[in-house]
């Protein structure tokens, strides 16, 4: 950090700079980040009180909404509190510290989704061995390793902008702190800097997402020699994934897989995977699944009962 000389703040332009605009997007950011703190944890809570959602991949799924919750923390209570702030200001340290997370939590749920497609696929292409294959130790080295992949993944970011000189300006046209605007500001050649994001963070999203789309040719190889039942039941489970992957990835890729410019639909988009995303997972895997609407009706029904008592 020595050399980091005359900047100890970064001021955020925000989402807008009209007032009224502002004052709309508190109030729409709010609930919009109370819904994901919410719905995915009653989806944690589901699968932990639950035995019928005992299976690899309900575990796999309790562990993506908790990756949610914490992975949109690390933007979104900062930008709702921005809204009502006339100086939308961030320390260095604190900048540093939000890339960071926000790149943990981000490469975790990146590993997260390959593993559930490895575990759809050995359900469906390989079901004799499932329970063999799949037991509950394999499936906590695997949820471990996520971790892992993702703390290898966020370390190597902010290696690469951590010890670059910032003398200003300070400004950053954006509502959180990411490793590509920070880039503009440093008073220094950043053009390997850039490249090496590219391929940290673009590379590993578009090998991550060609990994997932192949498993799930795979998986649809197999499902020829299914009935009718078994394959509408597993592209039920597999069309959800499918769908959550595209909302994760494809805003990833759009944002890290290119020069390291910063365009004015950053904001738009970023606002997709770090809130809407973390929004519509639990419901796209709640509304599509009926084990999981049954587990959550009788968590109700158990949570109304022990209040009458």
């Amino acid at each position: 950090m020595a050399n980091i000389h005359n900047v100890t703040e970064f001021i955020f332009l925000g989402l807008s700079p009209n007032k009224e605009v502002q004052r709309v997007c508190f109030v729409i950011f709010l609930l919009l980040y109370t819904a994901i703190v919410l719905g995915n944890l009653l989806m944690v809570v589901t699968v932990a009180v639950s035995r019928s959602l005992g299976s690899p991949m309900y575990f796999f799924l309790s562990s993506l909404s908790f990756v949610e919750i914490c992975y949109s923390s690390t933007t979104a209570p900062k930008l709702i509190l921005d809204l009502l702030s006339e100086k939308k200001s961030i320390s260095v340290w604190g900048c540093l510290t939000q890339i960071f997370f926000m790149h943990f939590f981000g490469g975790i749920e990146m590993f997260l989704l390959t593993v559930m497609a490895y575990d759809r696929y050995v359900a469906i292409c390989k079901p004799l061995h499932y329970p063999s294959i799949m037991n509950r130790q394999v499936c906590v080295v695997l949820v471990g390793t996520a971790w892992m992949g993702g703390f290898v993944h966020s370390f190597a970011q902010i290696l690469l902008i951590f010890r670059l000189p910032f003398c200003g300006p300070n400004i950053i046209d954006h509502y959180f702190c990411d490793v590509l605007p920070v880039l503009k500001l440093a008073c220094s050649d950043t053009f390997l800097n850039g490249l090496l994001i590219v391929a940290n963070g673009g590379t590993l999203s578009v090998i991550s997402f060609v990994v997932l789309l192949a498993s799930y040719v795979v998986i649809l190889f197999h499902l020829r020699t299914r009935s009718s039942e078994g394959r509408r039941k597993a592209l039920s489970t597999c069309g959800s994934h499918v769908t959550v992957v595209v909302l994760f990835f494809a805003p990833c890729v759009f944002i890290y897989l290119r020069p390291s410019a910063t365009l004015s639909v950053d904001k738009m988009v970023a606002v997709f995977y770090t809130v809407i995303t973390p929004l519509l997972n639990p419901i796209i895997y709640s509304l599509r699944n009926a084990e999981v609407k049954k587990a959550m009706k009788n968590l109700w029904i158990r949570t109304i009962k022990v209040e009458e008592k």
